[in-house]
C-alpha cells in the first residue's frame, strides 16, 4: 500500500479575502472542503495542516485534520515560499510519526472545487508516468504566443512570446495552460532535494475550468460560492 502524506497549509495572514481559509463558504470554513476530500480520497493515513494560526488549527482539528505543530513565523510571512513551507510540513511530520511517507500530496485550501477523482486521478497519473512531481492545471484561456503582452523598460509592448511563424488565429497556437494550485506531488527524494517545481519529469495533471478556481480575491470568493450553490441545487 502506498505511503503517502497529505498536506494542507494555510497561514493566518491572507490579504486578498481576509482570513479566507476560515471564511464560511456555502455553510462551512473554506479549509473544512479541501480536509474532506482529501479524507475522502482514502489515500491517506495522515492529513497534516501547517498554520500559524491558533483559529485555523481548532477548525482543522475540528474537521479532522492533524495539527501538531505551529508554523514558525518566518515560514508564514510574504516572503516564504510555498515549496519550502510544504518541505517544513514533511519533515516535520516524518520526525513526528517517526517514519519515512514515500509521497507527499499537497492540497491547497483555496481550490474547494476540486473533486476526490482529482485526488487519485493524478496520483495514478503520477505513479504511471513514474514522474518526480505532479502540478494541476487548466487549459490557458489566453495564450502568450497570441495574446499575452509584456512591456520592456522602454515601454515597448510586444507578445510574450513568438514562433518563426505568424500566427493569426489563437486555435493555432501551441497548448498553454494555467497552474490552478490545487494539488501538487512530490516524491519522497524530491520533496527533500530539488528546490524548483519544474523538473526534468514534471508531470501536469489538466482540470476543467470550472473545478479549477484558486480563491484569492473577494471575486473569487464569491464566484467559488456561486457555483457551490449551483451544484447543491441540482442535486
Amino acid at each position: 500500500m502506498d505511503n503517502i502524506l497529505c498536506t494542507i497549509c494555510a497561514r493566518g495572514g491572507s490579504k486578498g479575502v481576509k482570513n479566507k481559509n476560515i471564511k464560511a463558504i456555502n455553510g462551512k470554513p473554506l479549509i473544512a472542503y479541501t480536509i474532506e476530500q482529501a479524507k475522502q480520497s482514502k489515500l491517506f493515513e495522515h492529513i497534516v495542516v501547517s498554520t500559524d494560526s491558533d483559529e485555523i488549527a481548532n477548525i482543522a482539528k475540528e474537521y479532522g485534520a492533524e495539527v501538531f505543530f505551529k508554523r514558525d513565523s518566518k515560514m508564514a510571512s510574504d516572503e516564504a515560499g510555498k515549496l519550502d513551507v510544504i518541505k517544513d510540513a514533511f519533515c516535520k511530520s516524518e520526525e513526528y510519526y517517526n517514519k519515512e511517507f514515500d509521497y507527499l500530496i499537497d492540497l491547497d485550501a483555496t481550490a474547494p472545487l476540486r473533486i476526490i477523482d482529482d485526488i487519485v486521478d493524478s496520483f495514478n497519473q503520477f505513479k504511471l508516468n513514474n514522474n518526480e512531481n505532479l502540478i494541476t492545471a487548466m487549459p490557458s484561456r489566453r495564450s502568450p504566443y497570441f495574446n499575452l503582452v509584456e512591456v520592456d523598460a522602454n515601454g515597448k509592448v510586444s507578445l510574450s512570446k513568438t514562433l518563426d511563424t505568424t500566427i493569426i488565429r489563437r486555435q493555432d497556437t501551441p497548448k498553454s495552460y494555467d497552474m490552478n494550485a490545487s494539488i501538487y506531488i512530490w516524491k519522497r527524494e524530491t520533496i527533500l532535494n530539488k528546490k524548483s517545481l519544474f523538473l526534468n519529469s514534471t508531470g501536469l495533471y489538466i482540470m476543467p475550468e470550472e473545478r479549477s478556481i484558486d480563491i484569492d480575491t473577494e471575486l473569487d470568493y464569491k464566484f467559488v460560492e456561486f457555483m457551490m450553490r449551483e451544484k447543491d441545487a441540482k442535486r
